[in-house]
């Protein structure tokens, strides 16, 4: 059995997941801008919906990839000597994934966490602690201020990233230098705020902080 032309499928619908990761970062983009602007909270309520259109499209191309996968390599495992219905076959998986569909979903979508994230801590630097009781609380870290200080260079933060353990925010090269240094002793390293307890600062925990880097650019300009 030859599976060149579903592998080729397959990679092609791997590729749609690209674009629609480049729309989740546009649509976050767009709605910090809104906030920024202070645009109409009705505009804001819009790009929240897109972005949850976005984490519902993302979530169903992956039940259907992984549908197809598993359905591949059910066939290649049992060697039928019968060419089953490979659509049917992967569609009745994909309805099964389908059917056990939970909001609870989207709180594995980093992108849309992350969206969500953002924007709560750009309505709290814009519109004050009014609007932070309107806001999901389903992000486990919360600050209660945001501080322009790097902990590590001691000076305003240009590139802010923020780390998803502890919710503490490094300016980005300080940050990776210290890892890449440790990382050579091969040791840990602590998170450089102090008082925090988290001793396992990894790259991979760091995002960009685009609501603080926004604040920060706007002081400037004051």
């Amino acid at each position: 059995i030859s599976f060149n032309a579903i592998d080729s499928a397959l990679s092609s619908l791997k590729n749609c997941q690209s674009y629609i990761n480049s729309g989740m970062d546009v649509a976050t983009q767009v709605a910090l801008d809104l906030v920024e602007s202070f645009n109409d909270e009705e505009d804001v309520n819009n790009m929240e919906k897109v972005m949850l259109e976005y984490a519902t499209m993302d979530r169903e191309l992956n039940h259907y990839i992984k549908a197809f996968e598993e359905t591949i390599n059910q066939v290649k495992r049992e060697k039928p000597e019968n060419l089953p219905d490979l659509e049917n076959l992967a569609q009745e998986k994909f309805l099964e994934m389908e059917s056990k569909n939970s909001d609870l979903d989207f709180q594995r979508n980093e992108k849309y966490m992350y969206f969500k994230d953002q924007l709560k801590e750009m309505k709290k630097q814009y519109h004050g602690n009014d609007t932070i009781e309107e806001i999901d609380e389903d992000i486990a870290v919360t600050r209660s201020q945001m501080n322009f200080i790097c902990p590590i260079t001691q000076m305003t933060m240009k590139r802010p990233v923020r780390n998803k353990v502890c919710g503490h925010t490094y300016e980005e090269d300080a940050i990776l230098e210290m890892i890449q240094t440790q990382k050579q002793k091969k040791k840990n390293v602590r998170c450089p705020k102090m008082g925090c307890s988290h001793v396992d600062v990894k790259g991979s925990d760091l995002v960009p902080d685009e609501a603080l880097k926004r604040v920060i650019d706007s002081q400037k300009k004051q």
